[in-house]
């Protein structure tokens, strides 16, 4: 019997079943703020939304009008769900004739310089995050700084890890234990998340102007001079249009380990790169163009599919975080906006997500080699750009598969842990949900991706206007169902203390920016 099995037959037993309730899981939702004539939001991030420096809900990722959505963690979908959809009453409510874009790639855009960067204040922290943005600008312009996406944060309860503690015997302590297998998870969570681009991707096309002035392989849509495609694309967002750079390509992080991985990402941070060292940290005017010249300024420009997290103190790196405390919940970032759904996801993508995740903590999940990282960059782009194509072939430790043959494997493990936690909470839902993934295998035509193609399509409308449409479709949705009172109240007083509470920390400021970063970056030498 193969550990996968075994584990599956453990959790199985009578008695272990409330061991995988409980799971907690949080979204970071990100959407582009747009013009009622669906061009970027030139206007600065609004006021009645608060502070994006210090609001624990509202803020802004990268561009002033790229808004991000932040629940807290929750172990009911529903009270998740309830919570991202009232922040984006809450926002609607508060963006005057502003409305929110629908999918993961960007509304029509002007010049790279039309971007606006986000900004934070005058405090340290505030003109660290505003530094970096401009860095990423800098280094890859500020177009991709309009791609959004959601983050989909999970944790497993604690009382599965004792269980697995002491069924395995490890010798770790319980922490350590946990920061072990969660890196087990991340492997194959990277040997397997092409299955996750097909089955969720909803990014086959991009306006024209995205890639103005840019290489690309991508065609036109029929006689749409407008939108751009690949024929069988799935994410578009995932591949090289997305934050990737020849530069990163030649860095690889080693997920065997905390260890390595922590000293592959502090070497990136804190070794000179030459392509950047040619744009100087300050201009000529001595303002800041970047925060250094390393290959990354900090450890979130390596833009991964899935990070390892652990919650920072304030002033603490992420990756200091991990190297005090180990890991304590995961962040999956490879996940398109829905433009079907008003809030970018549902249920069923989370039950889906769920059993994904828990398959890849389950499953036998050996150590990584050069040979298979570059099979694992490999089959992304595969599955980007050819994700839909009948005749594809996949990578393995065996050689080429076809892509069915393998996403039909994966979905019988994930659908028997879908019957553990359907047992685990009482319901269906997360068999249902493995179901029909199962229905998009047979007939891809139910994807996203090529159902975005196909209603183009039939409606005779661009990529632009197929989103416009959904875009007003979802204002009209969250505009017929105010907050109540109450809430309403409640989420503007959030929004007062959270500007206030970032004058508070521009007032408590010091030391010199020179010497706020330098102590920054101090940190990294414990990680190396």
């Amino acid at each position: 019997m193969s550990e996968f099995n075994q584990r599956l037959s453990q959790l199985a037993a009578p008695g272990q079943a409330s061991l995988l309730a409980g799971i907690r899981h949080g979204i970071e939702k990100e959407s582009l703020r747009i013009t009622p004539q669906g061009e970027l939001a030139q206007t600065p991030h609004p006021t009645a939304l608060g502070s994006a420096l210090t609001h624990p809900q509202i803020t802004t990722d990268y561009s002033e009008a790229l808004l991000e959505f932040i629940t807290a963690p929750h172990k009911q979908t529903s009270d998740l769900l309830q919570q991202l959809d009232e922040i984006h009453r809450f926002t609607y409510a508060n963006i005057d004739d502003e409305s929110l874009w629908v999918t993961s790639m960007p509304c029509m855009l002007g010049a790279d310089e039309q971007v606006p960067v986000g900004r934070y204040g005058t405090s340290n922290v505030g003109r660290m995050k505003t530094v970096y943005r401009l860095g990423l600008g800098y280094r890859y312009g500020r177009l991709m700084q309009t791609i959004a996406g959601i983050h989909y944060n999970f944790s497993l309860p604690d009382a599965l890890w004792h269980y697995l503690h002491q069924q395995e015997q490890s010798p770790l302590s319980l922490q350590a234990f946990k920061t072990e297998r969660y890196f087990g998870l991340i492997r194959n969570f990277r040997r397997y998340f092409w299955l996750l681009i097909y089955l969720f991707g909803a990014s086959p096309a991009v306006c024209r102007s995205f890639v103005r002035n840019r290489d690309h392989n991508l065609v036109p849509f029929g006689s749409d001079d407008h939108t751009l495609h690949a024929p069988y694309a799935t994410s578009l967002r995932m591949g090289d249009l997305g934050y990737q750079s020849n530069a990163q390509k030649k860095l690889i992080v080693c997920y065997n380990n905390l260890d390595t991985y922590l000293n592959n990402l502090c070497g990136a941070i804190t070794q000179s790169h030459q392509d950047y060292e040619a744009i100087g940290i300050k201009g000529e005017n001595g303002n800041y163009r970047q925060l250094n010249t390393s290959l990354l300024q900090i450890e979130n420009e390596f833009y991964s599919t899935i990070r390892p997290k652990r919650t920072a103190n304030s002033g603490e790196t992420a990756l200091n975080a991990l190297y005090r405390g180990g890991v304590e919940y995961i962040e999956v970032r490879c996940v398109d906006l829905n433009p079907y759904e008003p809030l970018g996801i549902n249920p069923e993508q989370i039950h889906l997500l769920d059993s994904f995740l828990v398959f890849c903590l389950l499953k036998e999940s050996p150590l990584t080699d050069v040979d298979e990282y570059r099979h694992i960059q490999e089959n992304q782009e595969r599955i980007v750009y050819r994700g839909r194509d009948p005749e594809l072939t996949l990578i393995n430790s065996d050689g080429k598969i076809p892509f069915g043959q393998w996403a039909s494997e994966l979905l019988e493990g994930i659908g028997e842990v879908a019957k553990l936690l359907d047992n685990a909470n009482d319901t269906q839902a997360y068999s249902r949900a493995v179901s029909t993934q199962r229905d998009k295998l047979s007939n891809p035509e139910l994807t996203p991706s090529a159902r975005i193609l196909n209603d183009m399509r039939e409606q005779g409308v661009t990529f632009f206007r197929l989103a416009m449409n959904l875009a007003q479709q979802h204002q009209e949705h969250f505009a017929q169902r105010p907050l109540d009172t109450e809430t309403q109240a409640q989420m503007a007083q959030q929004a007062v203390d959270s500007l206030a509470n970032q004058q508070a920390i521009e007032a408590r400021d010091n030391v010199s920016f020179d010497e706020y970063l330098a102590n920054y970056y101090a940190q990294y030498r414990c990680c190396q």
